[in-house]
């Protein structure tokens, strides 16, 4: 854009006040579209206005330019435009703060702030919510103790703006009671200081010793007060519903909320809203649920894309995501991010579908995303899930990323998986030598690999540095870990006095663990315990019936099995049949077990029979597979 004849050339060295005003006018007018626009050309162009009309003191001018050239990420000039002002009000230095911050220069921002306070200018209101923000982000307690104690002694104790950015601040400093004080303490509130509390206490996890109640009590509390609830509070609340069915009917009434107070996605295109809600479905088995909420949205971006694809990969429904992965692009033409790639890719890893994968692969390099180490981690775990060890070493071996404890987990699993212990072992000893510190997820890698490899001996001595060298508590992933590995080499009888000496009480893991290796070795007596304890703790968890029934089903002892099959059946229970699939031809078919809905279920049948036939039978005659 380019400024032409917008301020006439006069040769009168006297203008009149109305051309000046109209002058400035114009100006802020210019300005204000350069910061809508991000157009740093036309910054340039007001910025040389400003100096050829003798506006360079202008503090109302001055203020907006720094915005514009902020805006447009040229916090060189701005601050440059900023030192020319030779007397600075704090409305200049609120927008030199203000710019260092949106453009995520925290240390700059927090300097000039330092710096402000050696002049005779006291901080307004703006001033000290922008810094109190900021300590929060950054997670900067001391600072943001300071600006509290800073706001009461200069009086801004009634400010509900400042309160809120000194509630968000401890909050996000992991202080919950200091910011619950703050609430309790405010003369004033609006819906912004519930929704503070709100969203902390969601982030914080156990909220119930920092409430002294339960969350939705504060949120009935709210709705008491007069204040209603708006579209962040609701996303706020929606992604703790979905642990247990008490908290669905939670995020179902949250959902008819948005739908009574005209707040649902057919009326605001809200995409927060509609991804919280999606997500809220998927992580409750709702998928067809999600799926409605998702068609039903009028505009849908990559979040929401992303969330309805993450959503069918954890509800085990891989071809629907890859559906919905092309879909996103063919029809709203949403080119994948990084975080949508990380997504799709265990669909991929859950068909086998390695085709598919190095697809992916082949586009997050061309869109030049492959130096994201989180989707670098993710081919890893796919490339290994699709039998391609030689593709997920190469992807490790890639220098183009930083290596995190993740990384070194993935590489590690994927040896684990393809049955190579001892390459999993040395690995999980080169990740030492490089200083990185095994997490949990990186020890129970190590030692599955050891226990599906037999490496007992390896595997109980890391178990034993993780105490002694580490100073890691070990977990109850971990010692079920230890106890499927003692169980697998038969030796039983030390699994279960490990179970006892554990510094936790052993879950559902741990006895299942001991209760498969006594199948294996045919231990009645460590069977049977671990069965006791596992119905114990799970009582309503079909496959532990089912085992046991499977258990007994080879020993033929059919009047057993038929009495856990009726207790099964007295208490409603129906285990989800697991699913195989097979990609031909670009197609991928799903199968389930006696499943005969295939259009080739006859020849398909036939050739598993001829394939019975020459394994029992012994027979080399090979001319039946042609």
């Amino acid at each position: 854009m380019i400024l032409r004849n917008t301020f006439p050339l006069t040769t009168s060295r006297h203008y009149s006040s109305a051309t000046v005003f109209l002058a400035q006018q114009n100006l802020l007018h210019l300005l204000q579209l350069s910061i809508d626009l991000h157009s740093h050309k036309l910054s340039q162009q007001c910025h040389s206005q400003i100096l050829s009309n003798g506006f360079s003191q202008n503090a109302f001018l001055i203020t907006r330019l720094i915005s514009a050239y902020a805006t447009s990420g040229d916090l060189t000039l701005s601050k440059l435009v900023f030192d020319s002002v030779q007397t600075k009000n704090v409305y200049l230095w609120n927008s030199i703060i203000n710019a260092h911050v949106k453009n995520h220069q925290f240390d700059q921002a927090i300097a000039l702030f330092r710096q402000m306070g050696l002049t005779s200018l006291l901080p307004d209101d703006y001033t000290l919510s922008t810094i109190s923000k900021l300590s929060g982000e950054v997670k900067d307690l001391v600072l943001g103790k300071l600006i509290h104690g800073k706001s009461l002694r200069i009086g801004f104790v009634s400010d509900i703006v400042l309160a809120n950015s000194v509630m968000s601040m401890y909050s996000r400093c992991g202080e919950f009671r200091d910011a619950m004080k703050v609430f309790d303490e405010m003369p004033q509130r609006n819906v912004a200081s519930f929704n503070v509390i709100i969203s902390g206490c969601a982030s914080l996890g156990n909220f119930a010793s920092a409430l002294h109640g339960d969350l939705w009590d504060f949120f009935r509390r709210m709705q008491y007060e007069g204040f209603k609830a708006d579209a962040f509070t609701v996303a706020s609340l929606l992604p703790l519903c979905s642990d247990n069915v008490r908290k669905l009917d939670y995020g179902r009434e949250l959902h008819c909320y948005l739908v009574k107070n005209e707040l649902d996605l057919k009326v605001v295109s809200d995409v927060h809203i509609g991804s919280s809600l999606i997500d809220m479905y998927s992580r409750s088995n709702k998928l067809v649920l999600s799926r409605r909420v998702f068609d039903q949205m009028k505009s849908r971006n990559i979040y929401v894309w992303t969330a309805m694809i993450n959503g069918c990969v954890q509800n085990r429904a891989p071809e629907d995501a890859l559906i919905l992965f092309l879909e996103m692009q063919r029809k709203d033409r949403i080119q994948p991010n990084e975080v949508s790639l990380i997504s799709v890719l265990p669909a991929c890893g859950l068909l086998a579908g390695l085709m598919g994968g190095k697809q992916v692969h082949a586009f997050s390099i061309k869109m030049e995303l492959n130096d994201y180490i989180s989707l670098g981690n993710a081919l890893i775990d796919m490339y290994a899930k699709c039998g391609s060890l030689d593709y997920a070493r190469r992807v490790f071996d890639n220098v183009s990323y930083f290596k995190d404890a993740i990384t070194w987990s993935s590489i590690i699993s994927a040896y684990g998986l393809h049955g190579k212990g001892r390459e999993a072992v040395t690995t999980y000893y080169e990740m030492l030598q490089q200083g990185i510190k095994p997490d949990m997820i990186t020890v129970v890698s190590v030692l599955s690999a050891c226990s599906k490899s037999g490496l007992v001996d390896e595997g109980i001595s890391i178990y034993n540095s993780l105490t002694t060298k580490y100073e890691m508590k070990p977990t109850v992933e971990i010692c079920a870990c230890v106890v499927d590995m003692l169980g697998r080499s038969g030796q039983l009888d030390q699994a279960l006095e490990f179970i006892k000496k554990m510094p936790m009480n052993p879950g559902p893991s741990v006895w299942g663990s001991l209760f498969t290796a006594s199948v294996i070795h045919g231990n009645s007596m460590t069977r049977d315990l671990a069965y006791r304890c596992l119905l114990e703790l799970e009582p309503e968890n079909p496959s532990n019936y089912i085992s046991l029934s499977n258990t007994y089903a080879a020993y033929r002892k059919w009047d057993v099995v038929t009495e856990v099959r009726t207790m099964m059946k007295e208490k409603g229970l129906r285990k989800v049949p697991g699913i195989s699939w097979i990609t031909m031809g670009g197609k991928t078919h799903s199968f389930t077990v006696a499943d005969k809905a295939h259009p080739c279920s006859s020849s398909i049948y036939e050739m598993l029979d001829d394939l019975v036939s020459i394994m029992t039978d012994g027979c080399t005659d090979i001319d039946i597979l042609t």
